[in-house]
This record gives C-alpha cells, sequence and structure tokens, in this order.
C-alpha cells in the first residue's frame, strides 16, 4: 500500500474510533442520567444507514463522512418546534449543574479509559523493547558531566523501575519536567550500582521530544554492524559509483571503517564531497569514487548520503531485546500510571510552549498525525496501538483545555453558573463561542505551519 494511502486510512480509522469512544462516554451518561438524545451518529454528513430501537427513542445513525461523530441531545436552545410538554424534564438545559457537568465530563474520561484499555491489553500480552543499556556519552554534555559511561545499564529513575530504552526516555522526561534534580540508577560495568545525578538547572533548557535523550548526551547501545552493503537503492550515489551486494568497506578517503555506524558518519559528514572507497569484493580489493548527496533534516542539519543499506545478520539484536511480563492487576496499575504520567507530562510541556520554553515543533496538525498514524501503523498492530493510546490522552486532555466550545469551556461556564447563581446570557456565550474557535484556529493554523515546515524543510 502506498505510504500516502497508508497514512489517510490510518488517520481516518484513529479518528473514527477516538471520537466515537469520545461521543460515547458523552451518550452513555446522558442516557444513564434520564437526558433524552436524539441523536448518536458516527460520522458527518449525510445518513448511510439509520435506526431506531424504540419508537421515541435515540436514532442511530452511520454517516458518511468517517471523521469523528456526534451526539445530539435534547434542549430547548437547538429546537426549532416547541417540546412536548412530557419530554420538558429530560432536556439537558433543563438539567442541574452537576448532571451536565458530569455528561460533559464523561467525553474526555472516556478517552482516558481507551487509553488505559490499550496499555492494559499491551502490557498482559508483553512489553517488547531495547534494553535500557547506554552505548556512548557525548563530551561536554549533561549526562558526561553526571558520569555516565557507556555499559550503564539504567535500572531506575527517581526510584521507579525501567526495563526499557523508551521507558527510560519517558521516566526520564517526565521527571526533568518536574523541575528537580534527577537520579538516575543504573548498574555500572563491574556490576556495582551507582546513581546518576542530572541537574535540574542543565536539564530545564532542553526541549522535550523525541530527541529529548539525545540532547542529554546519552545514546543507546548499538550491537557492531559490519561495513557490508545488502541494499543498494537504483540511481543513488552507491548504485551509480558501482557499489554491489556484499562489498566490505575497508577505508574512506584512506580512513579505515570499522563497523556500519562509522561508515555512515564518515558519509554524512560529506555531503557533496567527493570521496573515495576502498572495499573489497570477491576477495579482491578495489577503489570506487562517489559524492554523497545532501539530504536536509527536520532540525534543519545538512548530511550526506549514498543509498546503501547494511548486512544485518540474523538474530544481532536477540541479546539487546527484552520482554517484560505483567499480571492483569498489575498490568491494570501500570496501564492506570502511565495514562496518568502522560498526562502530567503533557500539560507540562504544554505549559512550558505557553511560557516560550519549550518548541512549538511540539504540536501537530492532522498532516503530522496522519504521517504519525501510518508509520506506526505500517511498523505493526502493536505501534498503532501505542500511538491510539497517546492520541486518546491527547484528545481527552485538548477537549478539558478551558476554551469555549471545548468540553472544558462547557465546564468554565457551568462553574460560573454555579457561582453566580445564573447562567451567563446568551450574547456572552455566544461571544464566549466565537473566542474559542478563533484559539483554536490559530492553534491549529500554528500547527498546520510546523508540520508544513517539518514536511518542506
Amino acid at each position: 500500500m502506498p505510504a500516502i494511502l497508508t497514512n489517510v486510512v490510518a488517520f481516518v480509522v484513529a479518528i473514527l474510533v477516538l471520537v466515537t469512544i469520545h461521543e460515547l462516554g458523552h451518550f452513555w451518561v446522558a442516557r444513564r442520567l434520564g437526558i433524552k438524545v436524539r441523536r448518536f451518529s458516527v460520522g458527518f454528513g449525510p445518513p448511510l444507514y439509520r435506526w431506531r430501537r424504540r419508537a421515541d427513542d435515540t436514532e442511530y445513525v452511520i454517516a458518511a463522512l468517517p471523521l469523528g461523530g456526534y451526539v445530539k441531545m435534547l434542549d430547548e436552545r437547538d429546537e426549532q418546534e416547541a417540546i412536548p410538554p412530557a419530554d420538558l424534564a429530560r432536556a439537558f438545559n433543563r438539567q442541574p449543574i452537576w448532571k451536565r457537568s458530569l455528561v460533559v465530563l464523561a467525553g474526555p474520561v472516556a478517552n482516558f479509559v481507551l487509553a488505559v484499555l490499550i496499555y492494559w491489553g499491551l502490557l498482559l500480552a508483553g512489553e517488547t523493547g531495547v534494553r535500557p543499556e547506554v552505548g556512548s556519552v557525548e563530551p561536554g554534555s549533561v549526562a558526561a558531566e553526571a558520569g555516565f559511561a557507556p555499559g550503564d545499564l539504567v535500572t531506575g529513575v527517581e526510584g521507579r523501575p525501567v526495563a526499557t530504552w523508551g521507558s527510560f526516555w519517558f521516566a526520564l522526561l517526565s521527571a526533568s519536567l518536574g523541575g528537580g534534580d534527577v537520579s538516575v540508577d543504573v548498574t555500572i560495568a563491574d556490576g556495582a550500582a551507582a546513581v546518576r545525578t542530572l541537574p535540574a538547572a542543565e536539564l530545564a533548557p532542553l526541549d522535550p521530544g523525541s530527541g529529548f535523550l539525545a540532547a542529554v548526551g546519552l545514546e543507546r547501545y548499538r550491537p557492531s554492524i559490519p561495513p557490508v552493503i545488502d541494499a543498494v537503492v537504483p540511481d543513488e550515489p552507491a548504485a551509480e559509483a558501482g557499489l554491489q551486494t556484499g562489498d566490505r568497506v575497508l577505508s574512506i578517503d584512506a580512513e579505515p571503517v570499522a563497523d556500519w555506524d562509522q561508515l555512515v558518519a564518515a558519509v554524512q559528514a560529506r555531503a557533496e564531497q567527493r570521496i573515495s572507497l576502498r572495499v573489497e569484493r570477491d576477495g579482491v580489493q578495489r577503489t570506487l569514487t562517489l559524492t554523497p548527496r545532501a539530504m536536509t533534516l527536520e532540525d534543519g542539519k545538512v548530511i550526506g548520503r549514498i543509498g546503501a543499506g547494511p548486512a544485518v545478520s540474523e538474530g544481532l539484536y536477540d541479546d539487546i531485546m527484552v520482554v517484560v511480563h505483567y499480571g492483569p492487576v498489575g498490568a491494570l496499575q501500570e496501564a492506570v500510571r502511565r495514562v496518568g504520567d502522560l498526562s502530567v507530562m503533557t500539560l507540562r510541556i504544554l505549559w512550558r510552549m505557553l511560557l516560550g520554553t519549550a518548541s512549538v515543533e511540539n504540536l501537530s496538525s492532522p498532516i503530522g498525525i496522519a504521517d504519525a498514524a501510518g508509520k506506526t501503523a505500517s511498523f505493526g498492530i502493536e505501534p498503532y496501538l501505542e500511538f491510539l493510546a497517546l492520541l486518546s490522552v491527547s484528545l481527552g486532555l485538548l477537549n478539558l483545555l478551558p476554551i469555549p466550545v471545548l468540553d472544558g469551556g462547557h465546564l468554565l461556564y457551568f462553574a460560573v453558573e454555579a457561582v453566580l447563581g445564573r447562567p451567563l446570557s446568551e450574547e456572552l456565550q455566544a461571544q464566549g463561542q466565537r473566542l474559542g474557535l478563533l484559539l483554536i484556529l490559530c492553534l491549529m493554523t500554528l500547527a498546520f505551519y510546523v508540520d508544513i515546515a517539518r514536511i518542506f524543510g
């Protein structure tokens, strides 16, 4: 399946599932509290299929545009015709504040529950990851000053056990956003236990994100891959120079090459520079010349590439992979903790973006979300489900922000109503809705700009 089609399908499925679950939360609580729901729609636009379970009950709809859904409750403010007196007590606007608040709150809560259930299922099945062993430490970095060394095996962050490199990244990033020094428990190369302390003053300026550990100065351990060519991309410099599958690169510009990482580093440092490769093929050494093409990364850095991949022996990575198993109760506890930690971390990053101490590149528009959805889906069902859990938490948090047009805005209106003893005037509420819509539009415009700039460099 072409990448763009994968992105579109994975994005549509993600939005359809998450928004439907969100609306299902509103629907379920409204029905349980005796509020009449006129319509529950999966998707928007013209109905493709509709049905009712009882003559005067909810109309269920499958609509043409599968990009979410909605719940329409009985509300005097929205009705064009007079509501039958028998139904007035079931109108949303006539409910006490606590009932209306529970209905509004149920949508975001449903997203958090979905995330917990996804994590719970994944943890029950066993969590696979890379062993949290330090492979290299950037000289002069925060990690180097804290005493990290190659071979350190991370066992915990702030007393919380970690078992994979991914959980180490998450725990360290989450702890660093708390504003204090962060202690990291490690087992050093000789088997002794040690503690590395990363000072808050050094962590605070670092931008949170997927590159956080690299900014700290840490790279995970990777098994040495020999500098042997496997795949050669047609019409790229490697193919044009005559490199073939099975060639072992011995040197670049007379500098010996010991492994694939060294080969990559040498090529990346020589963008648009003519280089000489000494290779061995079928026991015979020969010299080839080529010019790596320049490629601009998302951060603006320009590197060289030649269009060749390494020959990786089967089972090379088996020794660094770990599988963590949980029982039903332990998996549920860990799932709840992850959703809680992810929520707190997301809010802290958002706060730092508002203060200008975190990059707006942490924002994503539908373009970025679709790209992430497609990539995770191409990696397999587990990464895609993890992406759904992350997106579900983000959707829940977004809707709780106190911005009119969002669920959090409605809760803000209800809080004001509780204090004043009466609801705000319809004019004030309408002005708030317009302001909220403008804020959301500005936020989405910024997110689109970030994603487009990332794509086009």
